[in-house]
C-alpha cells in the first residue's frame, strides 16, 4: 500500500501541470518543483528514516509515515498557491521517505531468504501499478474533476495503510544500540539539501554564491564522514560502502531510475505537446507503457542474485538505446511501442536495484542499506526532474519539443555509460576470481592391492 500511494502521487501529476499553473495564476517557471520538490525530499530523508526504523521500530516507522503523507496529501488538495503545493510536496516526501525504506526492510526481515527478491518484486509490482495507472488517473481527474482530487485520493489509502501497518508485527535491529547520531543525521540531510537546490537552481545565482555552495555541501560531506568514523554507533557504516556488489548495484541503479523518472515525465509531456493529444487520451496511450513497468518488477524478483549485475547492465545498455529511438520516432504508433518496450526494459532495471541490493547485504542491516540505496537513487531522479526544467512542461511550441528531445538523449547517453561501466566491473571482478579458484580436492588413489 506505502507503494502504491507513493507512485501513484509521483506520477499522478505529471498531465496536470498546465492546469496547476492555471489555476494557481503562475507559468511554467516553477512548475517542476510539484514533481522535483517531492523527489528531493524523499531522497535527502530516507536514510536517516531507514536507520531510524532498524533502531526504533519499522512498524512504528511505517505508520507515523502514513500519517504524514496522509495529512500532507490533504495540505495539498486545498493549496491556494504555488508555494503551498510546493510546500505540502515537501512533507509529502517526508512522509514517503519514511515509508520506503521501512517498507522494504520489513520485507528483507520477515520473508526467508529464499522468498525475499519474490516479496520484494511483488511489492516493486503493486508500485508499478500505480506507476501505470497515474497518469491515466491523474488526466481522468484533472480533465473531469480536478487536479486536487488525486490528492483527495490519497487520504483514505493512507488511512488504509495505516491499518495495515498497525497490525504488523514490530520488526527492528535488536543487536543495535538505541543511540541515534544526530548530528550525523542533521549535516548529512543538510549537505544533501544544499546539494540538490544547488544544481537545480545553481546556474542563476552567479559564481560566488555557486561557490560558496559548493564548499558548503563538500564541508558538509567531509564533517560528515569525519563523524561517522568517530562515532561509537555511527549513522552509517562506511564498511558499507567497502560493499563492491552493493556499491556498483547502487551507482548502476542511480543510473536506472534517473532514466525511469525522465521516461515518466517526458513520454506523457510529448503524446500531449508533440502529438497533441488531451490530458485523458495522453493518459490512455501511456497505458501501454506504464503496464509494461508494472509486470517489470514480479518478473525482476525471480532473477537469481548472482545473475541481477550482468542483467542490470544489458537493460542499462538496452533502454539507452530505446531512448536513443525514442527521441527519433515519426509516428505515434511506432513511438507508443517503443515507449512499451521503454517501460519494460527500464523497470526490470529499476526493479533489481532494490531487490539485488538487499540481498547483497545482512538482514540487519536492511534499514540502512535500503534508505542509502534509495537516497542515492532518488536524489539523481530528483536532480533529473529538476534540470529539465519548465520549458518541457510548457507542452506546445518547437522548444519543448526540442528539450524533450535533448533530454532523452542526454539520458540514454548516461544508460550507455552506466551499462558499459558496470559490464566492465563485472569482468574485472571475474577475472580476479579466476586465479582465487579452489583446486578441486584430489582424488584419493585407487586401490590396486586387493589381498
Amino acid at each position: 500500500m506505502g507503494m502504491f500511494c507513493i507512485q501513484l502521487d509521483a506520477f499522478g501529476l505529471n498531465l496536470a501541470l498546465p492546469r496547476i499553473g492555471r489555476d494557481l495564476r503562475t507559468g511554467g517557471e516553477g512548475l517542476q518543483w510539484v514533481v522535483s520538490a517531492y523527489l528531493l525530499a524523499t531522497g535527502t530523508l530516507m536514510l536517516g528514516a531507514g536507520r531510524l526504523g532498524d533502531l526504533f521500530g519499522r512498524r512504528r516507522l511505517l505508520v507515523a509515515g502514513f500519517v504524514v503523507f496522509g495529512i500532507s496529501s490533504l495540505v495539498c488538495g486545498l493549496a491556494p498557491t504555488l508555494p503551498v503545493l510546493v510546500a505540502g510536496r515537501v512533507a509529502q516526501g517526508a512522509g514517503a521517505a519514511m515509508i520506503m525504506p521501512v517498507g522494504l526492510s520489513l520485507l528483507t526481515n520477515v520473508y526467508p531468504a529464499g522468498l525475499r527478491g519474490r516479496a520484494t518484486g511483488w511489492a516493486l509490482g503493486i508500485g508499478g501499478i500505480a506507476t501505470a495507472a497515474g497518469p491515466f488517473v491523474g488526466g481522468a481527474l484533472t480533465e473531469s474533476v480536478s487536479w486536487r482530487a488525486l490528492f483527495w485520493l490519497n487520504v483514505p489509502l493512507a488511512v488504509l495503510g495505516a491499518v495495515c501497518a498497525s497490525r504488523t508485527a514490530e520488526n527492528y535491529d535488536r543487536g543495535a544500540s538505541r543511540v541515534v547520531d544526530w548530528s550525523g543525521l542533521v549535516g548529512l540531510t543538510a549537505a544533501l539539501a544544499t546539494l540538490c537546490v544547488l544544481i537545480d537552481r545553481g546556474a542563476g545565482w552567479g559564481w560566488p554564491v555557486t561557490l560558496a555552495a559548493v564548499t558548503l555541501v563538500a564541508a558538509l560531506l567531509t564533517l560528515f564522514v569525519r563523524r561517522q568514523r568517530a562515532a561509537a554507533h555511527p549513522l552509517v557504516e562506511l564498511g558499507l560502502f567497502g560493499n563492491g556488489p552493493y556499491l556498483a548495484l547502487t551507482l548502476a541503479g542511480a543510473a536506472a531510475n534517473a532514466a525511469t523518472v525522465t521516461f515518466l515525465f517526458v513520454v506523457p509531456v510529448t503524446l500531449q505537446g508533440q502529438w497533441d493529444l488531451p490530458v485523458a487520451a495522453a493518459g490512455a496511450a501511456f497505458l501501454a507503457p506504464a503496464i509494461a513497468m508494472a509486470l517489470a518488477g514480479p518478473l525482476a524478483g525471480r532473477v537469481p542474485p548472482r545473475g541481477a549485475a550482468r542483467l542490470m547492465a544489458g537493460c542499462l545498455g538496452g533502454g539507452g538505446l530505446i531512448l536513443a529511438c525514442l527521441a527519433q520516432a515519426s509516428s505515434l504508433t511506432l513511438y507508443t511501442a517503443v515507449a512499451t518496450a521503454g517501460g519494460a526494459v527500464l523497470g526490470v532495471a529499476n526493479a533489481l536495484t532494490l531487490i539485488a541490493t538487499q540481498a547483497v547485504i545482512r538482514p540487519e542491516r536492511a534499514g540502512v542499506a535500503s534508505g542509502v540505496t534509495k537516497t542515492v537513487i532518488t536524489v539523481a531522479a530528483g536532480l533529473v526532474v529538476g534540470l529539465l526544467g519548465a520549458d518541457i512542461g510548457q507542452h506546445h511550441g518547437p522548444g519543448p519539443a526540442a528539450a524533450a528531445d535533448t533530454a532523452l538523449l542526454l539520458t540514454a547517453a548516461g544508460c550507455l555509460a552506466a551499462g558499459a561501466l558496470l559490464t566492465a566491473w563485472i569482468r574485472l571482478r571475474e577475472n580476479e576470481a579466476r586465479p582465487g579458484r579452489a583446486a578441486p580436492p584430489p582424488r584419493p588413489p585407487r586401490r590396486t592391492d586387493r589381498r
